[in-house]
């Protein structure tokens, strides 16, 4: 008998050590399981942390940026000089963003252009301690006028590379090269590659003429496009950059040319009466513009070589100066309608019209924002000219400049972080630059003459 219970107990025994087995082997699976979870959803929760920076925040916090000296790699005889110029170039296009501070260079402890770029180079603490949240270095390499660049940016408080970069290229190439990696700092801090790809284009007189000009982003290297001798306005960028389209007297009446600024071609709208402020559709070889053939002034759709392909407004008062919305569906107008210039906004699927502004007698020349919720305008009130920004639903309206002499021709960066504008409050009409919110006005560039009608292109991608 106690043979056969013994045998009963370590089968029994061996059933339970089994079962414990299985049991421990459950509760393993599930532990590890859900430190699965925990792990992923710390994942996560670090993947999130890389918040973007809201641009269009009123009280935005400017990034401290450190951008020491840049190394000579090969102690060529033109790299310290191409590594200042670079620097100089890059902390320009930096600062003018509005998002972005470089601190001064004399309160850097280590000399990184003698010391070493790279990270195991670099004690990260000397920059952490200045306050500098993102590092800036370059490594330059020349030989008969071929320049690379070797950019790197840093997180001092991670220790970490942020992005690396390496451009080459031709001595002229500089500006481009510095400027494209200007593009990966903006879009890891915003998700948005910023204005640095983008051009400029106004109207600046030209003794008793008015010409069109066009300019890298910030004002640099500005250049006659027109020579027509005669007055032109309103200009406007195709979304690829490639075709201006404004209204010129150059045939004694007011037409609207379409010119392609890469190759010897154009065309021309020159309907009987007024053609006037044309307005690109996004993504599209197709624009609009107020053409005065049937005796009112209308808004017409047209292609890019000038064929009508239908009116757009059909009102007894006056309609003009398009604007689009960033997907074209919309289009924001001004029109007389209603007795004073004020501005609406058509839904062109449905064809119904609204009206956007009831604050002031005297409002014109809209400006969509890229991020497609605000419009920018001139209103007149007191007898002042200035700027104001609204919301597409009619709320928030915002006054941007004020009591600096005439205000006009808003017009927003690509990456709707900043509005240029013309103003005459230096004396002569000359164009300037703010943010967003209407912080930082400040004067773009100074040349001959009145300066007027700017608008920024849509620029292009980084790579």
């Amino acid at each position: 008998m106690i043979s056969v219970l013994d045998s009963l107990l370590q089968v029994c025994n061996r059933n339970l050590m089994v079962k414990e087995r299985q049991m421990k082997g459950r509760a393993l699976l599930i532990f590890f399981l859900v430190l699965g979870v925990v792990l992923l959803g710390r994942a996560h929760t670090v993947l999130a942390q890389h918040v973007y920076l809201n641009i269009n925040e009123p009280f935005l916090r400017k990034v401290p940026v450190a951008v020491p000296g840049f190394k000579s790699l090969t102690q060529g005889v033109n790299e310290d000089r191409l590594g200042k110029e670079a620097r100089n170039i890059l902390v320009n296009a930096l600062d003018f963003t509005g998002y972005i501070a470089v601190l001064d260079p004399m309160s850097y402890i280590e000399n990184l252009a003698k010391k070493g770029i790279t990270r195991a180079e670099i004690n990260f603490k000397n920059w952490t301690v200045i306050g500098s949240e993102l590092l800036v270095t370059c490594g330059v390499e020349e030989s008969n006028g071929d320049i690379q660049l070797k950019f790197r940016l840093f997180d001092p408080f991670t220790e970490r590379l942020v992005k690396g970069k390496v451009y080459t290229g031709k001595i002229d190439d500089l500006r481009r090269m510095v400027h494209r990696f200007c593009g990966e700092i903006s879009f890891h801090l915003t998700g948005k590659w910023g204005v640095f790809s983008s051009s400029l284009a106004f109207v600046s007189t030209v003794g008793k003429d008015k010409e069109i000009f066009i300019s890298e982003f910030d004002g640099y290297n500005p250049r006659q496009v027109t020579r027509h001798n005669s007055i032109s306005l309103s200009p406007a960028w195709s979304s690829d950059g490639k075709w201006l389209a404004y209204t010129s007297y150059a045939g004694g009446n007011p037409d609207i040319y379409i010119k392609n600024l890469y190759q010897i071609r154009g065309n021309l709208i020159n309907f009987k009466g007024l053609n006037i402020s044309p307005a690109w559709v996004p993504d599209s070889f197709s624009l609009a513009a107020t053409l005065s053939f049937e005796n009112d002034q209308e808004i017409y759709l047209l292609t890019g070589k000038g064929k009508i392909i239908k009116r757009l407004t059909d009102s007894w008062g006056i309609d003009v100066s398009p604007s689009f919305s960033p997907d074209g569906k919309k289009m924001a107008f001004v029109s007389k309608r209603a007795g004073t210039p004020q501005i609406y906004i058509q839904d062109l699927d449905r064809g119904t019209v609204a009206r956007l502004t009831f604050t002031g007698g005297y409002n014109t020349s809209p400006a969509w924002s890229p991020e497609g919720d605000k419009v920018v305008y001139v209103g007149i009130a007191n007898g002042e000219i200035n700027i104001y920004m609204i919301g597409i639903d009619g709320t928030g309206l915002v006054q941007l400049t004020s009591k600096a002499g005439d205000n006009e021709d808003p017009s927003w960066s690509p990456d709707a972080s900043l509005i240029t504008f013309s103003s005459t409050r230096e004396g002569g009409a000359g164009i300037f630059v703010m943010t967003a919110t209407g912080g930082d006005q400040r004067r773009l560039f100074s040349m001959k003459g009145a300066q007027t009608s700017p608008v920024w292109s849509t620029g292009n991608e980084n790579n």
